[in-house]
């Protein structure tokens, strides 16, 4: 009798470790954490040590901290998925760099979110090598930060099951493209 609850404690997986974002206590990320899915993929939510944090998979595969500084303006890759706007960062310094999936990427820039939408639509196409990538929402305030394992789970699958819950903080700003530049005014 005493192996039935042995047996249901070891199936139960530690709390992951997360330190909080400097901005986790921020409101905004309540409906954020409140929608977050139970899994993504195979991947199931786990408990975490910290507010405004979450993690899937067992080890995590998808680490995410509600609260972290918004980017500014930045040359990085920045895709849209299912309206959102991620800008991402290779994080494990041994893996390649797949690079763009187009050959005019978009970058972030301060467009307000009333303008053009991003001309990005697709996953990052790097985040499918097996490196670690970085995934920060651009235009959000707060951001949200994803540290994701993409040789054990699909960047499709995370952003776009993430994409419902992290809507829940609103867009300022959206990623911009080489195209959209054509459609600024001319000077003069």
């Amino acid at each position: 009798m005493l192996a039935v609850p042995a047996l249901a404690l070891s199936a139960c997986s530690a709390p992951v470790t997360v330190q909080p974002a400097p901005g986790a206590a921020n409101p905004a990320c309540a409906p954020l954490m409140l929608a977050l899915p139970d899994s993504l993929g195979d991947a199931s939510l786990r408990k975490t040590t910290s507010q405004a944090t979450a993690a899937w998979g067992d080890p995590a595969a998808v680490v995410l901290r509600c609260g972290v500084a918004s980017p500014g303006p930045t040359t990085d890759r920045c895709v849209s998925v299912n309206g959102v706007d991620w800008v991402i960062k290779e994080t494990n310094a041994g893996a390649p760099d797949a690079g763009p999936s187009s050959s005019s990427p978009s970058t972030a820039s301060s467009v307000p979110s009333a303008s053009a939408p991003s001309a990005a639509s697709s996953p990052p196409a790097a985040a499918t090598d097996g490196g670690t990538f970085t995934l920060t929402t651009f235009g959000r305030e707060p951001a949200t930060e994803l540290l994701l394992d993409s040789g054990r789970i699909s960047s499709a699958t995370v952003l776009a099951s993430l994409s419902a819950a992290v809507s829940k903080v609103p867009a300022t700003k959206h990623c911009v493209g080489q195209e959209d530049l054509a459609k600024l005014p001319a000077n003069g």
